[in-house]
């Protein structure tokens, strides 16, 4: 799993967090459900997030991916599943699009 990629998207968490009363726990972040059954956020609370994480990864990697893409919600596993999921979808999208990611922030 991408750290640099990870520590981004904690960052987003620590944000969040911040505005919300009843705090999402970061202590097993990769593990962390973003949505569903289990997950830490309902649908808009989702793509508030995803939004966040795209401009964070727009800033770092100077690189616009979009994370509510067809491709994306069309995934046989959801990226949105957990954090490690979506991790690994926008290190796999950011590599497609030629950027060089690194494993450490």
């Amino acid at each position: 799993m991408n750290d640099r990629i990870l520590s981004l998207i904690n960052n987003i968490f620590e944000e969040v967090n911040e505005r919300r009363e009843e705090k999402i726990s970061t202590e097993d972040l990769p593990s962390l459900a973003l949505y569903g059954e289990h997950g830490v956020f309902d649908s808009m609370q989702l793509v508030n997030f995803l939004t966040q994480v795209e401009e964070a990864v727009e800033d770092e990697y100077d690189q616009e991916i979009s994370l509510t893409s067809e491709k994306a919600v069309s995934q046989r596993v959801s990226p949105f599943s957990r954090v490690s999921r979506l991790v690994d979808f926008i290190e796999a999208e950011l590599l497609e699009s030629g950027v060089a990611v690194s494993e450490t922030a």
